[in-house]
């Protein structure tokens, strides 16, 4: 077991650990760690923060904050849930600014509340973007298509 493992293990006894693969780890945690986990790799184990990822699943809105430890190319996943009828969760971006713009993108394409982000603006769809029709969640339905035209086109693609 490595040192982080067992230091995590004392530290959050409600954390589960899978290990993947010998360099690939996944934590699940409640969503109400995510702050205080997230600064135990970042600031008191100096793992580099990654990227963020979303899933919208059956279950709810995975978010998966992925950590790095550069120096033995092991990363360590830190994985969370969120409720669909309460899609929040504390943002670690006022503290971690490499977390901004992926926090930014999952709220824009996911409909996920970070609360007390710095800067929830939109940087992907246009201006007048209907505010409650979210790309990537497994019920959106396009009110705008490729055009009538696509059919008669579609062999070219």
């Amino acid at each position: 077991m490595r040192p982080i493992e067992k230091a995590l293990g004392a530290k959050f006894p409600e954390a589960k650990i899978y290990e993947h693969s010998s360099r690939r780890l996944y934590i699940t945690i409640p969503k109400e760690k995510i702050t205080e986990l997230s600064k135990f790799l970042f600031a008191e184990h100096g793992l580099r923060f990654s990227i963020c990822t979303g899933i919208d699943t059956r279950d709810g809105f995975e978010i998966l904050y992925h950590f790095s430890q550069d120096r033995t190319g092991t990363y360590y996943t830190l994985k969370v849930l969120i409720p669909k009828d309460d899609p929040k969760i504390d943002s670690i971006a006022p503290w971690l600014p490499a977390a901004n713009w992926i926090e930014r993108e999952m709220r824009e394409l996911l409909g996920i509340e970070f609360v007390g982000h710095p800067n929830p603006l939109p940087l992907l769809t246009a201006e007048d973007w209907p505010a409650d029709k979210y790309p990537l969640r497994r019920d959106f339905e396009p009110e705008i298509g490729l055009g009538d035209d696509f059919e008669e086109h579609s062999e070219e693609f």
